[in-house]
């Protein structure tokens, strides 16, 4: 993913209105971020425990999408697995997500969900780059780039709902 900068990240948000983008938390270490194993960026608001966000390059343009999640309690009873990258995580590793449709849908109450990391940092742990809490992601026989592929192919799915 190319770096991106604020004013890229609040004119990207086609979920929410113009006032709540530029109201919206927008990370402060922009600047240090690993962009060139990115995929998407996506943080979490540190004001609000049920906010989250999203930008992503889609057909040479930027999607952002805010996020709610229900924050989950954490323990080692119960795995589920990301439907971006197919991390699994103890409870509390991956979260139901829901993005307000774009549009009069969106005005309407419609939203589209999908499970996510909770911390949104699918791209590093494709790339061994972050251990999920369980210490180690399934092993699998596609190659790193179709990983990353699929998981840029699952992401664009959920964006194209919205």
């Amino acid at each position: 993913m190319r770096p991106l900068t604020e004013q890229d990240i609040r004119t990207s948000f086609i979920n929410c209105s113009k006032g709540e983008a530029k109201r919206l938390p927008v990370p402060r270490d922009l600047g240090e971020r690993p962009w060139e194993d990115l995929d998407f960026l996506g943080w979490r608001d540190p004001g609000g425990p049920d906010r989250a966000y999203l930008v992503a390059e889609r057909d040479d343009r930027l999607v952002g999408v805010a996020l709610r999640f229900q924050p989950g309690r954490r323990g080692l009873l119960q795995r589920s697995m990301c439907s971006l990258c197919l991390t699994t995580h103890p409870r509390g590793g991956v979260s139901l997500m829901t993005a307000r449709r774009s549009g009069p849908a969106g005005r309407e109450g419609n939203s589209v969900g999908a499970y996510m990391c909770t911390d949104l940092a699918c791209s590093l742990y494709l790339r061994g780059k972050k251990v999920p809490e369980t210490g180690a992601r399934f092993e699998e026989s596609l190659t790193l780039e179709e990983q990353v592929a699929r998981t840029r192919d699952n992401l664009h799915a959920f964006l194209d709902k919205l």
